[in-house]
């Protein structure tokens, strides 16, 4: 299990730090967020979204639980999913939700979607006096510690928690 903090100064940084983890993503692959309300995980999402190329704008899942954002050029859909009004693993299963064709990014999913993949990316996003910090851990031989140093911003070393 690989974990890394990451500080990120605001919102562009962290939408910007969604576009640089695009590049470390591929289909299949699950994205647990964690965090308060307005911690960031739609902002990092769009982020995300931006650099997975998908068509149109990435908006938060709130009211209609979970959305699909087509893929553009690069050919990776955009699973997008909020969590927050399921109360359990039986109404995520309930959805239906195509896993393998798509990255999925869960918001609220802690202890909801943890047995959707072994292999997966928890990010905590926590509100600091400057910025917030994005705690990074990876489970499974997918994100092992290698592949978590690798979605460390350019320049930054990162702290493990």
């Amino acid at each position: 299990m690989g974990r890394r903090a990451i500080h990120l100064a605001d919102g562009e940084a962290t939408r910007a730090w969604g576009r640089a983890v695009a590049a470390h993503v591929r289909a299949g692959d699950l994205i647990v967020l964690t965090g308060e309300l307005g911690a960031g995980k739609t902002t990092f999402t769009r982020g995300l979204g931006e650099g997975l190329g998908v068509r149109g704008a990435v908006t938060s899942p709130t009211f209609v639980i979970a959305r699909r954002h087509p893929a553009g050029d690069r050919g990776i859909d955009l699973l997008h999913v909020d969590a927050y009004r399921l109360h359990g693993p039986s109404e995520i299963e309930d959805l239906d939700l195509d896993l393998v064709g798509a990255v999925t990014v869960v918001e609220w999913g802690a202890g909801r979607v943890d047995h959707l993949a072994d292999n997966r990316l928890e990010i905590t996003l926590v509100t600091a006096d400057a910025g917030r910090e994005a705690i990074v851990t990876g489970h499974g031989a997918r994100w092992d510690g290698a592949a978590v140093e690798a979605l460390l911003p350019p320049g930054h070393e990162g702290t493990v928690s």
